[in-house]
């Protein structure tokens, strides 16, 4: 999919963004319970920091998007 694609439906770049969002937060949440199993060298706090980030970027921040975007009616 080119990127000119993209600029004709607003809908298709909106969803690859949700999705990058949700991928993202899983990616933080996976580093968080690295550094909460000591797999990682970093302060603790950080870890527990990025597991609450990465939740919130997965089930909240996809359906606040999803809002701010939807059709009017």
């Amino acid at each position: 999919m080119s990127e000119q694609d993209y600029a004709r439906d607003p809908a298709k770049a909106r969803f690859a963004i949700i999705q990058l969002v949700r991928i993202f937060g899983v990616a933080c949440v996976i580093a968080g319970m690295a550094i909460g199993a000591r797999k990682i060298d970093l302060p603790l706090w950080l870890g527990y920091l990025l597991i609450i980030n990465g939740l919130v970027d997965v089930f909240v921040v996809p359906k606040v998007l999803a809002r701010k975007w939807r059709s009017p009616r």
